[in-house]
């Protein structure tokens, strides 16, 4: 018999993989049996596009046991990716799809079986991404507790008892004079937004999403999309407007006078909705002229100080200048206030002296 071909080289005695390129530029996998027709000819015989239906095919016309089933994690993710990570938010997506190439790349060609938790305490300390890492093996983890209800396996989860790396939350904290460098050189509408953000407290991409329908009488009403949480911000105390509710009504002033008629509060100058690539781009130019002023100036440690600010800061920097923890996060949307405390208050608490 002559030696197989290095593509058919993982697959039984006398079974062969065809593919083919189809219209649509996905490629078809069919798998046949290389045997021998009526006539005593060279005859292969179709065993189907699915592997293991192959192998329990092939095993049928070879008359031996059908060989035990490998089913390899590819599949798994496959799966995972297919029916799962849709379900979650936009953001929940994104992050989902950058973890999984992550992982496809340590564990694609691996048995499902073959994962263990040395396997995964392996991978953890091999990823120089620290956090990154505890997320991939968080996501990790999920796929194979579904794997179990899906019927891929029957064992613990390899996940369930592998430490994670220690990390520590973000601290940084948007003191006022950083704030105040950044808002001088931004545009008006990063200008917006960054009000926005601070005066409701919300993610940048909530932040962004804001329009006109979400105005509710004496409300600002919020879905938040990571969370699903909906909050209802008040632009009145009283008979006098909030904070929120000057701003609001000043930028439907300047909304006016430009003649802007998008529903989305925060557009650029010509009405087109900020996207997040769109403000991102304009907070890196405005930072940069920030701290490049500030090393003009000689301020080396306020120019350090402004490049570590992210527009996500503004979210904690909220968090910490209100004074009562409960309001705080409620704002934010947390159903616990230790979160608020741990994760987003960045200054240490208000307390009076001695005497």
């Amino acid at each position: 018999m002559r030696p197989k071909q290095p593509k058919n080289r993982d697959l039984p005695p006398r079974m062969i993989r065809r593919t083919r390129k189809l219209k649509g530029g996905k490629l078809w996998v069919g798998y046949y049996y290389d045997g021998r027709g009526e006539d005593g000819k060279r005859k292969e015989i179709p065993l189907g596009s699915d592997l293991n239906e192959a192998r329990a095919e092939w095993a049928r016309l070879e008359r031996t046991t059908t060989p035990k089933i490998v089913r390899y994690m590819k599949e798994l993710f496959d799966r995972y990716e297919r029916e799962v990570v849709p379900t979650k938010a936009p953001r929940t997506q994104s992050d989902n799809q950058a973890e999984l190439r992550q992982l496809r790349k340590a564990f694609d060609s691996a048995p499902i079986t073959a994962i263990t938790p040395q396997v995964v305490a392996q991978y953890r300390d091999a990823r120089t991404a620290k956090t990154r890492g505890n997320r991939e093996i968080a996501l990790l983890s999920h796929v194979f507790t579904l794997a179990r209800e899906w019927g891929y396996i029957d064992g613990e989860n390899p996940c369930a008892r592998v430490r994670r790396n220690k990390e520590k939350a973000r601290d940084y904290y948007a003191s006022d004079d950083v704030w105040e460098a950044v808002y001088a050189h931004a545009c008006q509408e990063l200008r917006d937004a960054m009000d926005l953000a601070y005066l409701t407290g919300q993610r940048p991409a909530d932040t962004l999403k804001v329009s006109t329908g979400d105005l509710a009488g004496d409300f600002l009403l919020v879905a938040q999309g990571k969370t699903g949480k909906k909050l209802r911000i008040r632009l009145l105390d009283g008979e006098q407007p909030t904070g929120l509710g000057v701003f609001i009504d000043g930028l439907f002033e300047r909304r006016k006078l430009a003649g802007i008629t998008s529903s989305r509060l925060i557009t650029n100058p010509s009405g087109l909705r900020m996207s997040y690539a769109m403000m991102r781009n304009r907070w890196d130019e405005a930072r940069a002229e920030a701290a490049a002023q500030a090393v003009a100036a000689r301020d080396e440690p306020l120019a350090e100080r402004i490049k570590q600010f992210r527009f996500s800061d503004i979210r904690p920097k909220a968090a910490s200048e209100i004074e009562n923890l409960a309001d705080a996060s409620k704002l934010l949307g947390h159903t616990k206030e230790q979160i608020t405390k741990n994760v987003y208050r960045r200054v240490g608490e208000v307390v009076s002296p001695t005497k």
